[in-house]
């Protein structure tokens, strides 16, 4: 695991075992506010070692910034913390969330001591702490999932962005669109760090690059996808590739390859629920010629 120190109270660990997932440590007055945990017990109870013998304090709240396994199956390893998410995150972890669980303890001795724990205090669109003097500003940042949150350090201008910020936006557990708006919302205001979810810190002047590389490049595949199934190519996934995007495929040591086509085959489903959604209220000998057609053209 690598730690970083982005300020004098305000730290960031990076998985070795898990595609570079990231938490984050924030040292208040009040104790440690942690936001998010990583996936392998064994590396978020370092940053719990490192936090009560390196920092001298304990962890009193731990934000999960949205339900998925790699940023919240360490929440339990601090019992006496106060655990604060969207409120959909806490509904998706009481049901997705305990059999994501049940399938990792099937599979892995690893996770044997994990138990779920759901967050004790929930929020809408937007909420302010001040906790022990330092203030943290969260709101909703759908588009990697429904519950997806970031969370602004206001006086220092640190954005945990979680994975609302990747090496490449992943949008095949929530949604295309939501994602856009997201990011969108990220450009309203300056940022002296952001946290990706996964990956590198990102510094003050490469901020606009990065949130607009994004937007280039989920626009750029929307457009490719459209081109691909007007032509009706077969293998989608594999026509369109990640440079012509606007992206590297060394990113994530390569594990970016992998999202691109995931992205690809969402992207491919959805247009083509909608368009077997457009064919509902038209007369029955035309919606079977067009479904024929449409059959055609995707994959």
């Amino acid at each position: 695991m690598q730690r970083e120190r982005i300020t004098d109270h305000i730290f960031v660990f990076r998985s070795d075992q898990y595609a570079q997932v990231t938490a984050g440590v924030v040292l208040t007055g009040e104790g440690a506010v942690l936001i998010d945990t990583l996936l392998y017990p064994e590396e978020t109870l370092l940053i719990r070692r490192y936090v009560e013998e390196g920092l001298g304090s304990s962890v009193k709240y731990v934000i999960n910034t949205h339900f998925h396994a790699d940023h919240t199956t360490g929440t339990c390893f601090f019992p006496g913390a106060q655990v604060i998410s969207h409120k959909l995150c806490r509904e998706m972890l009481d049901v997705r969330g305990r059999e994501s669980l049940r399938q990792m303890k099937d599979n892995a001795v690893e996770f044997a001591p994990v138990e779920l724990v759901l967050p004790d205090i929930t929020f809408d669109d937007e909420m302010s702490l001040d906790i022990g003097g330092t203030n943290f500003k969260l709101w909703t940042s759908p588009g990697h999932s429904p519950d997806s949150i970031v969370c602004l350090l206001e006086e220092e201008e640190v954005l945990f962005a979680a994975d609302t910020a990747m090496p490449i936006p992943y949008f095949v557990d929530g949604s295309f669109a939501d994602f856009i708006g997201s990011l969108t919302r990220l450009l309203e205001r300056d940022y002296e760090n952001i946290v990706q979810g996964h990956g590198d810190i990102i510094l003050r002047g490469e901020v606009p690059e990065k949130i607009t590389s994004d937007l280039e490049y989920l626009r750029a595949l929307d457009e490719a996808v459209k081109i691909a199934l007007d032509k009706g190519q077969e293998g989608i996934e594999n026509q369109i590739s990640l440079r012509n995007c606007g992206k590297s495929h060394v990113l994530l040591n390569g594990i970016v390859q992998q999202l691109h086509q995931h992205n690809i085959r969402a992207l491919v489903n959805y247009y083509r629920a909608e368009s077997y959604e457009a064919l509902d209220d038209q007369p029955e000998d035309e919606i079977e010629r067009k479904k024929a057609w449409q059959q055609k053209k995707l994959i």
